[in-house]
């Protein structure tokens, strides 16, 4: 992705109904979500990942926390946000400004640990399996 001041959260807090259905479009294709960096038929990018246990709260490395609604989390330039004003956006997600032009990855491919530059966010397993035992149940904790 290029340099630039990101949104990193669930981007189904910044887009319209129309947006997030062109989003949709892009990223479900045979019922199945594909993972990676796109772009909007108007030339914006985006990136986006699928969380391991879908929605919840994540935190990054950095010590942002992630609201998610929609199983992803994703990336896009703050100045490509057109849906309107959002009420406090940082409460949901995170802006990051990157000096540099930054990699994307992870998702589900990398077992929950998602990737937007030096923001690494783990949706995965967070726990020791050393320690204690935990089981799941359709993808939640019990």
């Amino acid at each position: 992705m290029q340099a630039g001041k990101y949104y990193i959260g669930d981007l189904c807090y910044v887009m319209t109904d129309a947006e997030w259905e062109e989003v949709c479009k892009l990223t479900i294709v045979d019922n199945k979500c594909i993972e990676g960096e796109f772009n909007l038929p108007d030339g914006r990018r985006f990136a986006m990942y699928g969380t391991k246990w879908g929605d919840g709260s994540y935190t990054s490395n950095r010590g942002t926390i992630h609201s998610v609604d929609s199983g992803t989390i994703g990336c896009i330039r703050v100045e490509d946000i057109r849906a309107g004003s959002f009420y406090d956006i940082e409460s949901l997600g995170a802006i990051v400004e990157f000096e540099t032009d930054f990699v994307t990855g992870g998702g589900r491919t990398w077992e929950g640990t998602i990737q937007f530059g030096r923001v690494l966010i783990e949706t995965g397993d967070s726990y020791d399996e050393d320690e204690e035992d935990y089981s799941y149940e359709d993808g939640d904790e019990e």
